[in-house]
């Protein structure tokens, strides 16, 4: 293939800029990207500042999220699910901006179902995270910190998403403007023979931790329970009904 020449200045390619790489844009780097991180930082957009847990047992996962969402300074919702299906057994929380939320959990639902449609089988989690690492890196999502748990042929998983899509596995983790405070409780009530029961009433313990000095969490809790059965997610608006 000939290289481009500086030929192609003239025209289109000049009002694109010479720095313009000629083959892209790469992954992440979509017009106005930097422009749209910031617009998600605004004042003006709906957001679940948060607090998510997430934790693997040796049967299933269990996962929990606040259900306040927040506008600017102000308290948007008090009833919001934070965390939703995305697989036959496979579930997802969300922390950040909550139209692209949304806009992920559609896709990723979307995606999983044509992949089963396709090969007659369920995705797998190592599969499922990739997907969703690769689209966070996409930049069509700001901005979005999610963590995402299930159960394949391989046993129970979570995973810990950052917003630019980096992925890594995990025993327990958190997302979220609260999360040292729940990450506390999780450090010292979490141990490797943990059941779903008690990692259920420990995430409700973080949960809670972080919702006493959060501003950004609050209004009851939403729990999900992932083992190779399904999905059960159930809300709770008094934490005295898990502890």
């Amino acid at each position: 293939m000939r290289t481009p020449t500086g030929d192609l200045s003239d025209g289109p390619a000049e009002e694109l800029g010479r720095d313009q790489p000629v083959f892209g844009p790469e992954i992440g780097e979509f017009e106005h990207s930097e422009r749209r991180a910031a617009q998600a930082d605004g004042e003006g957009e709906m957001k679940t500042g948060t607090t998510t847990v997430g934790i693997k047992t040796a049967d299933g996962v269990v996962m929990a999220t606040d259900m306040r969402a927040s506008l600017g300074g102000m308290v948007s919702s008090k009833d919001v699910q934070k965390v939703e299906e995305v697989h036959p057994r496979g579930a997802l929380t969300i922390a950040g901006s909550v139209s692209a939320a949304q806009n992920l959990i559609s896709t990723l639902k979307a995606e999983t179902s044509l992949y089963e449609t396709r090969r007659g089988k369920d995705m797998s989690m190592e599969a499922l995270s990739t997907l969703t690492g690769n689209l966070l890196r996409s930049g069509a999502f700001y901005i979005v910190q999610p963590i995402l748990g299930g159960v394949d042929d391989e046993g129970a998983h979570i995973y810990s998403i950052d917003a630019l899509g980096g992925t890594t596995e995990e025993e327990y983790t958190v997302t979220g403007s609260g999360s040292q405070y729940a990450l506390g409780v999780l450090e010292q009530e979490y141990h490797d023979d943990v059941s779903v029961d008690e990692a259920t009433e420990i995430a409700a313990k973080a949960i809670q931790s972080a919702v006493e000095r959060d501003l950004a969490s609050g209004n009851g809790i939403n729990v999900a329970v992932v083992t190779e059965d399904g999905v059960d997610i159930t809300r709770y608006k008094d934490f005295d009904d898990l502890l």
